[in-house]
């Protein structure tokens, strides 16, 4: 239940030396900037928004260059790749790195011009093909597209429509003017000729032919079309000989990969500062900053500061009204799920971090509804081994690989428990391959043989997680100095809920449905009802308290009482925990009994790995989804609001190294 405490900090610097501190605190990441009023008589604010854009710019251009990088000349990566992290460079290199700034911008904007190069050139080659394809009706024309004639002659060359041939020709147009024709194709009820008259009746053809529908090719050649044809082969072929050359020139920029990813990181780095520089407030020699900052860490920066550089450092508490970031800090075997918590919501104002009573249960109902000791020791094996090899890897990762971890601790636990190894393939090993069948017992008992035993455990166990959220939400109200509304809220509620027990606990007929062997008696019971109607009525009565009409002070009390079903549905919901028990043992059975059924050891070889690899998958994810769900819904639906701002340092936001200080 860590939520670090925070301090507002302002840090007033001169002008001259402001560069060097936000480096210096961004390197550190310890401060988030807020924006505060200020005299605007002294102090204004810098538009930076022009350099900031400029530099966005050479980002995304760097950006741009590797991905043409890894599509022209891709790296041959690893399979772990995504585990190992970002490569660690320090401060030194990057504050020398001004010296190959101007290297990297030109060679990414080299590599950003030649695959403009390229497309522009495949466009190119696309065009010509076209013109080609509107060519090749003509290809057979021994004149340019654009002859008109000698000096004699009117040449009319174009394409009619419908399907002509020479007689239908001589009819429409040789009767009225004496011509000479040729028809090089017809193609989709288009007619594609050539006619030729005398000079003097070129007016009376021209208007046979508008009459007809005579329309002049949609491409145009200053040389025959076949000679047009070659042409275009040869311009075709010195753009794809320029595309060769480009992309043979990006695979010998690949070795430049490296210095564009630093570029890349680079400029991010210093887009990052001039967005704070925006936020800052300068007079003409100091500039003034204002942010938060975790309590532990306030005099290490102060402290840090000062002995380096002329600044003044105030520090102060939080103001009831201010929006304060919130920051998490567990330990590891929590610290784990604190990516759980901040997928709901990081906490309010007010409010406790959940995470650590949340691992207890979050762990064990993972591990039950796995429940296979096999399944477990693979996922703690697999991450375990992850977490040892990879020390580089991202902390957000790391912290999920380790949740797995512990999960897959909890399902060998729970494994052994219920007897569950690969679902019964010792069983079914024992007695197909070497003829005796062999049984590890259950070291408490079989979900699959007794699951009545197993559907009370998970409603019991369910009791138990929202007991405690409801606990959370007494020490909540007490914390906040508002005893009465947890005791409101929390305490009848669960009087209420342990009375309600204790009275079905003195019915016979329900402990003989639930299977145990015992009664409470009658006497409880009746002491019990007593308790759970003292407690409806104290909901009754406090739950509406806010109204001062009486009367809708009790209409709300009541409905605050129908809260009931809710709590039932809420006990049901425990019994997804029997359900995917059972279908990960029962489904590891089955796989187990078709591997057997030949009688072949390799046949069932191949049958368990695929089908329990595929089980284990299933199961893994479903087990994950619920445990989630029952987290989120049931057991912070009784204390937790969330609704809080996770913590966002002013640090380095790279993508490809971290920069440490030497």
């Amino acid at each position: 239940m860590a939520v670090v405490a925070m301090e507002r900090i302002q840090i007033c610097g001169l002008k001259k030396e402001r560069k060097p501190i936000l480096e210096a605190m961004q390197r550190l990441g310890a401060v988030e900037l807020c924006d505060t009023p200020e005299d605007e008589a002294v102090f204004k604010k810098v538009d930076v928004s022009e350099p900031a854009s400029y530099l966005s710019r050479h980002r995304q251009m760097a950006l741009q260059a590797l991905e043409i990088l890894d599509q022209y000349a891709p790296q041959k990566k690893s399979m772990f790749a995504a585990l190992l992290g970002k490569t660690a460079v320090t401060a030194d290199r990057y504050d020398d790195f001004v010296n190959l700034k101007q290297e990297a911008k030109l060679t990414a904007r080299k590599i950003v011009n030649l695959s403009k190069s390229m497309h522009e050139n495949k466009a190119e080659i696309i065009k010509l093909r076209l013109q080609q394809e509107a060519l090749e009706p003509w290809k057979d024309l021994d004149v340019p597209l654009n002859f008109s004639g000698t000096k004699s002659t009117s040449a009319f060359i174009g394409v009619l429509p419908g399907t002509w041939d020479q007689s239908r020709i001589y009819e429409a147009f040789a009767e009225v003017v004496p011509l000479e024709s040729e028809i090089f194709s017809v193609v989709k009820e288009q007619t594609f000729l050539f006619l030729l008259c005398l000079k003097k009746h070129a007016p009376q053809m021209l208007e046979l032919l508008r009459i007809n529908g005579f329309s002049k090719p949609g491409v145009q050649s200053v040389l025959p079309p076949s000679q047009q044809f070659e042409q275009y082969d040869k311009e075709a072929a010195a753009l794809e000989a320029e595309i060769s050359k480009a992309q043979a020139e990006l695979k010998s920029l690949s070795e430049k990969r490296e210095l564009i990813s630093f570029y890349a990181d680079y400029e991010a780095i210093r887009e990052e500062k001039y967005s704070v520089i925006s936020r800052l407030w300068q007079s003409n020699h100091i500039f003034l900053l204002t942010g938060y900052i975790p309590k532990r860490d306030s005099q290490r920066l102060k402290a840090f500061l000062e002995s380096k550089y002329t600044v003044d450092i105030q520090l102060f508490s939080p103001g009831e009204d201010e929006d304060v970031p919130v920051l998490l800090a567990n330990n590891g075997f929590v610290g784990s799920l604190e990516g759980i918590t901040e997928s709901f919501s990081p906490p309010g104002k007010g409010e406790m971090d959940p995470t650590g009573i949340m691992s207890v249960f979050y762990y064990m109902l993972f591990g039950i509804m796995l429940s296979d000791a096999g399944y477990g020791a693979i996922m703690a094996l697999a991450c375990g081994l992850i977490l040892l090899k990879f020390k580089n890897i991202e902390p957000s990762l790391r912290r999920s690989v380790k949740m797995f971890f512990f999960c897959g601790l909890s399902t060998v636990f729970w494994g052994i428990m219920f007897s569950s190894y690969f679902g019964d393939v010792v069983d079914v090993v024992s007695a197909t391959f070497f003829g005796k069948a062999v049984t590890v017992p259950p070291v408490w008992f079989s979900p699959t043989a007794e699951p009545m035993r197993m559907l009370v455990f998970s409603m019991i166990l369910g009791l138990i997680h929202l007991f405690a959220g409801l606990g959370m939400k007494l020490y909540q109200c007490i914390k906040n100095g508002d005893t009465l509304g947890g005791i409101y809220d929390s305490v009848f509620w669960i009087v209420l809920l342990v009375s309600s027990v204790v009275l079905l606990m003195s019915s016979s007929l329900f402990m003989e449905i639930v299977g145990a062997g015992f009664t409470v008696s009658k006497m409880a019971g009746n002491i019990a009802a007593v308790i759970a109607l003292a407690a409806s009525v104290g909901i009754v009565a406090t739950n509406g308290r806010e109204s001062r009409n009486p009367f809708k002070r009790f209409l709300k009390g009541a409905y605050a009482l129908y809260g009931i079903t809710g709590y039932l549905s809420d006990v049901l919901s425990y019994s997804r925990l029997l359900a995917l028990g059972l279908a990960t043992g029962v489904i590891g059975t089955v796989i187990n009994k078709m591997g057997a059924m030949t009688n072949n050891a390799v046949i069932f070889i191949v049958v368990f790995l695929l089908g329990h690899a595929l089980n284990m998958a299933i199961n893994v994810l479903g087990a994950y989804v619920h445990t989630n769900r029952l987290q989120y819904v049931e057991f912070f639906g009784k204390f937790y609001e969330g609704g809080g701002r996770k913590f966002e340092p002013f640090s380095n936001k790279t993508k490809f190294y971290k920069i440490e200080e030497n």
